[in-house]
């Protein structure tokens, strides 16, 4: 009945058998999702893994490439006969019982407080990464001087992704130098290639035997020293003691041996410090100047941009750590940072710095600027540097 069609068939067969056939179905979403969330975690983990111990320290954009500067590697320390850590040589600082409101002059007795707010503590990406990366010696110390700035320094350097330190005084040199540097090279934090290690202990300035202890660990060691007008310094020392005892004598009375003649007591840690010509002779016999880095305490409040420029070209660090890292607290009167390590929010150090100073007699100051006048002029010309204090 139906016409036939080309090939024998029916007009009554097209509809259901030359109908066009559907195209195949894709591969299942859950398949590509998958895949696709694969990919990030490669991602994530190698930039994780990139950033760990650097990014770390980076204030809010800071996710910037590591620095030219490559840390050496520490001497290998052979173990001793009986399979234990060694030890370096060690002769005992002696120990001087302190004088009725006086601390030793010289060596322990002299730490500078801790900022409780300031522990060695890393970042949530260093936590989880705290495998990675292998401790290493200090390539740089920052030896002293005590109240001069030396914490606000370290603070400062923490910011920068290629400068990780222990946050603690580890006080290696002058206290616990018969433990023995494996001892010492389990305190630092973990860093990978490219970063610097650092510690910082200030009264390591002032300890006789520190220049040669830090010499045997590694004669490529670079110091910094934070120095500050010796009169102020001497005040500021005072002031911690007294915050801490404060039935101690007056000022006046224990920078003179004898108020009628003038004699400065020397002895007193408070004044013996600042005389950093005296010091600094022994550090020359172990350490070229050129080794050496000499950071005004007074431009570290003024500029701290300009002096943390100066410390990153002496560790051969990129200059990351700029003038927008900081902004003025007035009510300590010295700068603070917009972002802390591991932080996102501003970050001052603690009320045990920036103490008020007491009223002290001018005569007394006079005195004083009178006799470190010489010694400063001459550790002027020791670091070709003069810091203004006369």
């Amino acid at each position: 009945m139906g016409q036939r069609l080309s090939g024998g068939r029916s007009c009554l067969d097209v509809p259901g058998r030359l109908l066009p056939q559907p195209p195949p179905s894709p591969p299942p979403v859950r398949r590509k999702l998958a895949l696709l969330f694969a990919m990030l975690c490669i991602w994530l983990y190698m930039f994780l893994y990139s950033c760990a111990g650097s990014c770390a320290a980076a204030p809010g954009l800071l996710l910037l490439g590591s620095g030219s500067r490559a840390a050496h590697a520490p001497p290998a320390l052979a173990p001793g006969p009986d399979g234990t850590a060694p030890k370096l040589p060690f002769q005992a600082v002696p120990a001087t019982p302190p004088v009725a409101g006086k601390e030793p002059a010289e060596g322990a007795g002299s730490q500078e407080e801790q900022s409780p707010e300031t522990p060695d503590s890393p970042s949530s990406i260093s936590s989880f990464f705290s495998g990675s990366g292998s401790k290493q010696l200090p390539q740089a110390i920052i030896i002293g001087v005590k109240k001069g700035g030396t914490r606000a320094l370290l603070e400062f350097l923490r910011v920068h992704p290629d400068v990780r330190a222990v946050g603690a005084e580890p006080h290696f040199f002058d206290r616990s130098y018969d433990k023995g540097l494996a001892w010492y090279r389990d305190l630092m934090p973990r860093t990978l290639e490219g970063q610097i290690t650092m510690e910082k202990t200030p009264s390591y300035f002032v300890t006789r035997e520190a220049p040669a202890r830090i010499s045997a660990m590694s004669k490529d060691t670079k110091l910094i020293v934070v120095v500050r007008d010796p009169v102020t310094r001497a005040i500021s020392d005072y002031t911690q003691t007294l915050s801490k005892r404060p039935d101690i004598p007056t000022f006046e009375s224990l920078t003179f041996k004898n108020r009628t003649t003038g004699l400065i007591d020397t002895s007193w840690s408070a004044i013996q410090i600042g005389i950093y010509a005296k010091h600094l002779e022994h550090w020359l016999r172990h350490f070229p100047i050129g080794q050496m880095l000499f950071v005004s305490g007074e431009r570290l409040i003024s500029d701290p941009a300009g002096e943390l420029g100066r410390v990153q070209d002496f560790l051969g660090l990129k200059r990351i750590i700029t003038d927008k890292h900081f902004y003025f607290n007035k009510t300590k009167g010295f700068p603070c940072l917009k972002k802390a390590e591991g932080s996102s929010k501003p970050h001052c150090l603690g009320k045990t710095k920036g103490r008020t100073h007491p009223e002290i007699d001018r005569e007394v100051v006079r005195r004083l600027r009178e006799f470190y006048r010489p010694f400063n002029l001459k550790f002027y010309q020791m670091t070709g540097q003069d810091f203004g204090w006369d």
